[in-house]
């Protein structure tokens, strides 16, 4: 346990470094937000691309583990839908709520804070992990909020989805990056070295943002945020850990990487959708700041638990 936590400590303090560095003011909203525009197309674009480009489909295709994982994050999902309904909260705000419990942040933080744990053999499992929660939980959460207002299913909702997919920089890595790789096409020299130093600024540079955009986060709605927390870094890599080790089971190590990125805190993107559609932002940041702070532990423990049970 003490030794996972050491490991994972250098990427929650590049996190609190990127923290102290916007509660300071040192790096405004405005720096934070072109940072993160930076590592979203272009640094964590590479490091996908190349990760993908380099992993044949069959290494990275895995029908089990997506039941697997489809079915305990659609589990959480609904609990946290149901206690939302519960508490007499409509479309919109149950929407936010329930995507709170199970969006982690898989692609600024999991994917390089995986890699370096349990070795680049862990992207593959970690990429299709991101593929569903940006493919299938994503798009639910805008045909929610938009039909809901709209009273209707329309092309127009679907479209927007759609659009969103095919914009989204880290799909797009992915699917080029196994085309790439389907054709059999050695990477140049030249375009390997540059995707390489270009994506090895992926980690430092999405930890530091992450924590930079922490620091304009507030903790308003404290009870709503832990629940959301505990939905988040308890229940979700639980029922993971139930799909894929019981109900649709999968080779140890895939299962150990999955139910560790099922641990991670709730995204960033969350807040930002929130805010987009201009739908309980506070909650969805109260919810992204709780649960950073609390997985430093949490994670740790998972990730402790998973090495020791299956690796």
């Amino acid at each position: 346990m003490v030794e996972i936590f050491l490991r994972t400590v250098p990427f929650f303090a590049l996190i609190g470094l990127g923290y102290w560095a916007g509660r300071t003011r040192f790096f405004s909203e405005e720096a934070t937000a072109y940072l993160t525009k930076f590592v979203f197309y272009f640094a964590l674009s590479a490091m996908l691309f190349r990760f993908a480009a380099n992993l044949s489909l069959d290494e990275v295709f895995n029908g089990r583990l997506i039941a697997g994982y489809l079915w305990g994050t659609a589990f959480v999902y609904g609990i946290a839908t149901i206690v939302a309904f519960l508490r007499k909260l409509d479309v919109q705000y149950t929407a936010i709520e329930a995507q709170c419990a199970v969006i982690g942040n898989v692609g600024f933080l999991g994917i390089p804070m995986l890699a370096v744990i349990f070795g680049e053999a862990a992207v593959g499992p970690v990429m299709l992990v991101l593929a569903v929660d940006l493919i299938v939980f994503s798009s639910l959460i805008v045909i929610l909020i938009t039909g809901s207002r709209d009273g209707r299913m329309s092309l127009s909702i679907l479209k927007t989805v759609g659009l969103g997919l095919i914009k989204n920089p880290m799909i797009v890595a992915i699917s080029l990056g196994l085309i790439w790789s389907a054709l059999d096409i050695p990477i140049p020299g030249p375009m390997n070295e540059f995707l390489a130093i270009l994506g090895a600024a992926a980690t430092p540079g999405a930890l530091f943002a992450i924590g930079a955009s922490l620091a304009s986060k507030s903790a308003e709605r404290v009870q709503v945020a832990l629940w959301l927390s505990f939905c988040k870094l308890g229940l979700h890599p639980l029922f993971v850990a139930i799909g894929v080790l019981i109900l649709f089971p999968i080779d140890p190590f895939s299962a150990a990487v999955v139910i560790s990125a099922a641990a991670l805190p709730v995204a960033g993107n969350v807040y930002i959708l929130a805010q987009h559609y201009n739908v309980a932002p506070h909650r969805a940041s109260a919810a992204i700041l709780l649960s950073t702070v609390i997985s430093i532990i949490t994670v740790s423990v998972v990730i402790a638990w998973v090495s020791a049970s299956f690796l």
